[in-house]
């Protein structure tokens, strides 16, 4: 059971940090601080985004439509930390 758990972990906290270098990334895109136009750049980002948006999509649906901002990786984000830090720990160790 331990061993499912820790696979469990291992899943999660990989997702938490991929999330958390596109979350960045999004903010220095959105500052200029990174350009699209760079080639690494953007095929680090079309990465990611290909990566996250079926973990995005389905939280989308369910969110109300605030048009210029996206609450799907605030809310995921957030699911994933709670999932890391209490439910796993709870339910397999």
């Amino acid at each position: 059971m331990a061993a499912i758990g820790a696979l469990f972990m291992l899943v999660l906290n990989a997702m938490f940090f991929i999330m958390l270098i596109h979350i960045i990334m999004s903010w220095l895109i959105n500052f200029n601080v990174l350009n699209l136009h760079q080639q690494l750049v953007a095929q680090i980002w079309y990465g990611l985004n290909r990566l996250l948006e079926p973990v995005y999509r389905p939280v989308r649906n369910v969110l109300p439509n605030t048009n210029p901002l996206d609450l799907a990786p605030l809310v995921v984000f957030i699911l994933v930390i709670w999932l890391r830090d209490f439910v796993v720990p709870q339910v397999f160790f």
